[in-house]
């Protein structure tokens, strides 16, 4: 499944997780397992890339057992013409700022996301 951040640091920052439980990116997932949810990984930052017009897009993952113990990526499109000092680690820290969106511009944000992705046939309407 795929979601907005709740607490994002550049516009259409989106999270993807499987949704069975898995903890580790590498010894929870099979190859086939691993090989779908990268795909599916991909498809939706090519539709985040369409909508935000991203110069680039960084993909990750992080997690702790002491923490959010479970597998998602994070899909973060860094806006044209961030100077390079705010760009990477920068750019995806939210000690550096987030974005506050209001509950129609979330709403608009999902809405283009998801058309996107039904643009790329990943989704079916409806």
């Amino acid at each position: 499944m795929a979601f907005l951040d709740k607490w994002p640091t550049v516009p259409g920052k989106v999270l993807v997780a499987p949704k069975a439980h898995v903890e580790h990116v590498v010894r929870d997932l099979d190859e086939a397992a691993y090989g779908r949810l990268m795909l599916f990984v991909r498809e939706i930052a090519l539709a985040v890339e369409v909508v935000c017009g991203s110069e680039r897009t960084y993909l990750y993952s992080l997690g702790s057992q002491q923490g959010n113990a479970h597998l998602h990526w994070h899909i973060a499109a860094l806006p044209p013409g961030v100077p390079y000092p705010e760009q990477q680690f920068h750019a995806l820290m939210t000690e550096n700022g987030v974005l506050t969106l209001s509950p129609e511009q979330a709403a608009s944000m999902a809405a283009r996301l998801r058309e996107a992705v039904i643009a790329r046939g990943v989704l079916k309407p409806g």
